[in-house]
């Protein structure tokens, strides 16, 4: 049984059992299915090797397929990354409350919400809001509510939390969980992601 302070509901698409309590999601045919446009859509890396390999393209008969390899961290000033992007249509969070993903991956994935106060154009820590997912070899629906986002442990003490600013969140970050000093490879999939009003 999944902790239910965390509030999210976790099925099989091929299932109605339910393994948490949350309001979002219900049975299957409470989803919210969204078809993928490949623009909303890329995946960036390191320039100190590591690589994202798709198929023909990055979505592949509806579905976003990538298959990440991510080296280890150099030293402390030049880390490694992979990251799969999911730039919101509208260009920022307004009006969502929660983010509903239907996905597969091979590690547990991290979802972060790319907020400028955070990023190369803010202090630079990196340190988004983030949650994360367990890994899964199924199709997997999972609800986060925006108010379950926190920032990481690892948020360097000179990076001023100012909150989730929703007009300042461009893009949403599916990011495998590989460590920085062992790296590793990770396939993601992702079948849907909505954002939902609150209800």
């Amino acid at each position: 049984m999944f902790n239910r302070s965390l509030r999210i509901l976790f099925f099989s698409l091929f299932s109605l059992s339910v393994h948490a309590t949350n309001t979002c999601l219900q049975d299957e045919t409470s989803l919210t299915k969204n078809t993928l446009t490949e623009q909303d859509w890329r995946y960036a890396t390191d320039p100190h090797g590591s690589k994202a390999l798709t198929k023909a393209s990055l979505l592949s008969e509806g579905v976003i397929w990538v298959n990440f390899s991510r080296v280890p961290r150099l030293d402390v000033k030049n880390n490694s990354w992979v990251e799969l992007i999911y730039d919101l249509p509208k260009g920022d969070l307004n009006g969502a409350e929660t983010i509903q993903l239907t996905y597969q991956s091979s590690r547990d994935l991290v979802v972060k919400l790319s907020q400028k106060e955070y990023g190369g154009k803010g202090d630079k820590s990196y340190a988004h809001y983030q949650h994360i997912l367990p890994k899964a070899k199924k199709w997997i629906s999972a609800c986060i509510n925006v108010a379950d986002f926190n920032r990481p442990s690892w948020t360097p003490t000179n990076s001023k939390d100012l909150g989730i600013i929703k007009a300042h969140v461009s893009a949403v970050y599916l990011v495998p969980d590989l460590k920085d000093d062992e790296g590793g490879s990770a396939v993601i999939q992702v079948k849907s992601i909505t954002l939902l009003p609150l209800k």
